[in-house]
């Protein structure tokens, strides 16, 4: 077995996180956060030039509050 670490999370968080991952597949909020990070993690570097603009995240937003998750 992996070693593993705790990562702590507002509960707030985890909360929406458990309410999105119904459904899904995803046996938990834990294995859908790790999905998410390796995920993330498989480019091996984060790029300045990757971030959202102030109106790509006002979009995705009012679509995950359409949706209800927010």
């Amino acid at each position: 077995m992996k070693d593993k670490v705790t990562i702590k999370i507002p509960r707030e968080l985890y909360e929406n996180l458990q309410q999105m991952t119904e459904g899904t597949g995803f046996s938990s909020v834990t294995e859908f956060i790790v999905f998410t990070m390796r995920t993330l993690a498989s480019t091996g570097k984060i790029i300045e030039d990757d971030k959202l603009t102030d109106n790509e995240v006002q979009t995705i937003k009012d679509r995950l509050k359409r949706l209800g998750y927010l």
